[in-house]
Order: structure tokens, then C-alpha cells, then sequence
């Protein structure tokens, strides 16, 4: 390992204080650090020089479960392992507390795959917006996309289709397409059920829907959702809390699971039920 990347907790004194250690770490093991411009800024240190983090051997996140996200999609889908570092709230995805991360990193930087640690793969979803049979825009989400309203009052008509057969026409404030790691996120607020983050699986939960038929899905990966934007009104598309991109009646979005994956690292068993268990304080019997 010779080079590692940084994303940051910006506006958080002790994530910026980890994130120096971490590049004072690397550079008295002949490694280099880099990150982003706003990142480089932020942590302040001669040890971090601005750089692509999509070409290096570990990505380390600082900050928390929103922090990993910025870090999957800065690194586009590329199978970069990340190390999320946790700073004191219980996360799904950041697991490293702040205290032991140096240790993970001698762990990752003489350890064996499969041994000191593991890889935890986790589905992404690819997003496709279209209009007139024109592609728009390529996304890839870790937790889900939202196509919903843009003005409050008003619901959206969207015509969605399942391996090109009509499934039907949901009148909603909104649909959400998520993956199991998501299902704790966004889709768990519309009433949406929770999954294990290893099933490969989309699920599909409409958001306050003007309709009978008012329950989630859960599709097979190998699935595709087809969402036509019908009526009068636009939408708005967001991808894992992002605002992406507006579209018109008549557009359309595909999602589909991506070839691509997220690759956290992690260096003792993290129990999904267990960090259920904990996040919500559910008593043993």
C-alpha cells in the first residue's frame, strides 16, 4: 500500500483532527495522502496534497454514515476498499471508531484478506434518465433513488414498468427505488421494510401514495424498473439525498442493480441485526 485517500466530516474539529493523524500516519510509513481540493483545505496539513481519490489503494472515510456516501460516489463505482471511520453516533456503514483507526491501518497494511479483515460488498444501483430517446444522465446510488414532486400539494403520476411488462400508475408524492443498504434509510421513514444488506435485491416504496395499493416491493436484481414521468408535472430526481436532476413529462428513469459494487472493509464481525438492535433499542426478550 503506497497511497491513500481521504474524505472528510468538513465542519467536525475531531473529524479534521483524525483525518491529521491519519496523513501523519501514512507519511511515516513512506505513504503518500491525498484528497479532494475542499478536503485538502479543510484538514490543513503538509502531509495531504491535493489528488484524485479514485487512484489509490484505500479510500478512508471520516465523519459517518454521510461521509461514506460522499466517498461511494466519488469513487464512481471503481472497487477502491473504503475504511469508515465512525466519530461517536452508531452508523451502518462506518464502523472504525475514531480512537481505533490507526490500529485498523496497520491491521489493512500487514494483514491477509479474509483474516485480520474482510471485504463487505455491497449492491449498487445504476440510474439512466432519457428524454426523447436521449440518454441525460448516468447515476449509481448506494442507498436508493427518489423520483418525487417538486411542489408541495401536489402529487406525481408515474408509470412504471417491470422487465418491460406494465406493472401500473402510481399517484404519490413520490417513488423510491432502494438497495438493502438503503432499505434502513429513506425507504424505512415511507414505511418500507428492512433488509439484510448482503440480498441483492430493489426494493420499490412509493412515498404518501393517493391510492389503494400503498405497499412496498421487493424485486429481484436481475429486475428492471422503467419510471415514465406522466400528467403535467416535473420531478425532481435525487440519488442518495443529491439532487440530480429535474425531468419533464414524458421522461423516463431505469434502474437497475450495476455491475458495481461498494467495497467496505471491515476488521471484526459487524452483525447487521445487531446494529439494528442497538440503533433502536430493542431489549432481548
Amino acid at each position: 500500500m503506497s497511497r491513500i485517500g481521504i474524505a472528510v466530516h468538513r465542519f467536525r474539529p475531531d473529524a479534521l483532527e483524525v483525518a491529521r493523524s491519519i496523513a501523519l500516519w501514512a507519511h511515516s510509513h513512506s505513504m503518500s495522502t491525498v484528497a479532494d481540493d475542499s478536503d485538502v483545505s479543510a484538514i490543513n496539513s503538509p502531509h495531504v496534497e491535493a489528488g484524485d481519490v479514485g487512484d489509490v489503494d484505500v479510500l478512508v472515510s471520516v465523519g459517518g454514515d454521510g461521509t461514506m456516501l460522499r466517498a461511494v460516489r466519488t469513487l464512481a463505482g471503481r472497487c477502491i476498499p473504503i475504511v469508515g471511520v465512525n466519530l461517536g453516533l452508531l452508523g451502518y456503514l462506518a464502523s472504525v471508531e475514531q480512537d481505533a483507526v490507526i490500529d485498523a491501518l496497520d491491521v489493512w497494511r500487514t494483514g491477509i484478506e479474509g483474516r485480520q479483515y474482510r471485504f463487505d460488498d455491497r449492491m449498487l444501483l445504476e440510474i439512466s434518465m432519457w428524454s426523447n430517446g436521449a440518454r441525460l444522465a448516468n447515476q449509481l446510488a448506494l442507498n436508493e433513488v427518489v423520483v418525487e414532486k417538486r411542489e408541495a400539494g401536489h402529487t406525481v403520476r408515474l408509470g412504471v414498468d417491470i422487465d418491460k411488462a406494465p406493472f401500473t400508475t402510481y399517484a404519490a408524492d413520490g417513488l423510491i427505488l432502494a438497495t438493502p443498504t438503503g432499505s434502513t434509510a429513506y425507504s424505512m421513514s415511507a414505511r418500507g421494510p428492512i433488509l439484510s444488506p448482503q440480498l441483492r435485491a430493489i426494493l420499490m416504496t412509493p412515498v404518501s401514495p393517493h391510492m389503494l395499493f400503498d405497499r412496498s416491493m421487493v424485486l429481484d436484481a436481475r429486475e428492471l424498473v422503467r419510471i415514465e414521468i406522466l400528467g403535467h408535472r416535473h420531478v425532481n430526481v435525487a440519488t442518495d439525498g443529491d439532487l440530480v436532476h429535474t425531468l419533464k413529462p414524458g421522461d423516463v428513469i431505469e434502474v437497475r442493480a450495476a455491475q458495481e459494487v461498494a467495497r467496505f472493509v471491515r476488521f471484526e464481525e459487524q452483525r447487521f441485526h445487531q446494529v439494528l438492535k442497538t440503533k433502536f433499542g430493542l431489549s432481548d426478550r
